[in-house]
């Protein structure tokens, strides 16, 4: 395995950190967390370790801007921009959104690291995002763009390089691996890494978004892009991505009361800042498949917290959590 060059930014390896409180709220099983909030740079999350490899591709191609897109809220945007700060490069934001009346979290991260926000409305992405690149280019910007969420075989070889860490941190395997996937590549860089390092553990990402039919193809698709890529000998099948979209809700980015519990237990029971978005749903998928039996009571789990906790500060959310 030859991982492609990256350029080393996240605060890694992330802890592994023990819940205790929640593992007797819940009865079992022995639950921990891999705490990748913590990757730094403005806040952190799962996208720092994605970013490692594109920033280095873009350095190497004489890149002075990155552009990428995503939603009001998105995580992925603030790292770009954060990463951008950091290394003296411009940063151009698409966020498929009409533009608010107030900029909030993690939109008002993204101003505040010196983002470009171009509010894309109603427009198609790709096509706001081809008009941005062909702007930066006019005024003599090299231009990066930096897939969405960091979705392709490159951003995938850092959940790769992540599980490789994970392995190294415990003598003990997972019996499952839970956490929330959106985009893709967090996934199938686990599921290529499981493979090489934990293959005992099962993964299971919990869909923020998609329905698991169409998903786990597009999955199963990145993974092997992704071995083909770092010269593993693997292929993987959409039947062995282990995706579940039972926890979907009224929707994406639609907190309901199971996310509320969630992200209320987590803070309350362990100091711990989950999101309303995604964290927040794969805990609460974690929380159901405890008490429906379908994580047994001897089973020990890792909650993979891939970052999110700005948007709590989005007023909508706010004013759900504080309710009552």
């Amino acid at each position: 395995m030859k991982l492609p060059s990256r350029q080393p930014i996240a605060h890694s390896p992330t802890p592994l950190e023990h819940l205790p409180r929640i593992t007797k709220n819940l009865g079992g099983p022995d639950i921990w967390v891999k705490r990748d909030d913590l990757t730094g740079l403005a806040l952190g999350g799962n996208k720092i370790r994605k970013l490692e490899f594109f920033l280095a591709e873009a350095l190497n191609k004489g890149a002075d801007t990155l552009i990428t897109a995503g939603a009001i809220q998105s995580n992925h945007c603030r790292q770009t921009a954060a990463v951008a700060a950091k290394f003296g490069l411009a940063c151009v934001l698409v966020l498929t959104d009409q533009r608010p009346k107030e900029l909030t979290a993690n939109n008002y991260l993204d101003t505040l690291l010196g983002a470009q926000i171009i509010w894309a409305g109603d427009q198609d992405r790709e096509s706001a995002l081809n008009e941005a690149v062909s702007a930066a280019q006019e005024t003599g910007k090299q231009p990066y763009l930096v897939p969405y969420g960091g979705s392709n075989a490159l951003g995938a070889c850092a959940y790769l390089h992540a599980m490789q860490e994970l392995a190294a941190q415990t003598d003990t395997p997972f019996d499952w691996i839970i956490f929330a996937t959106s985009s893709g590549a967090t996934q199938a860089g686990l599921e290529l890494g499981r493979r090489e390092f934990m293959p005992s553990a099962k993964l299971l990402g919990v869909s923020v978004d998609m329905k698991s039919q169409a998903f786990a193809p597009m999955i199963s698709t990145l993974t092997n892009d992704c071995a083909a890529l770092v010269g593993l000998d693997f292929q993987s099948t959409p039947q062995d991505i282990l995706v579940s979209d039972a926890y979907l809700g009224a929707g994406y980015a639609q907190m309901g009361p199971a996310e509320e519990e969630a992200i209320q237990l987590f803070a309350r029971e362990e100091a711990l800042l989950i999101d309303p978005v995604y964290t927040g749903r794969a805990a609460a998928g974690l929380i159901n498949l405890v008490r429906s039996g379908n994580i047994k009571k001897d089973e020990k789990v890792l909650f993979w917290h891939t970052g999110g906790a700005p948007a709590l500060f989005a007023p909508q959310y706010m004013a759900q959590l504080t309710k009552s």
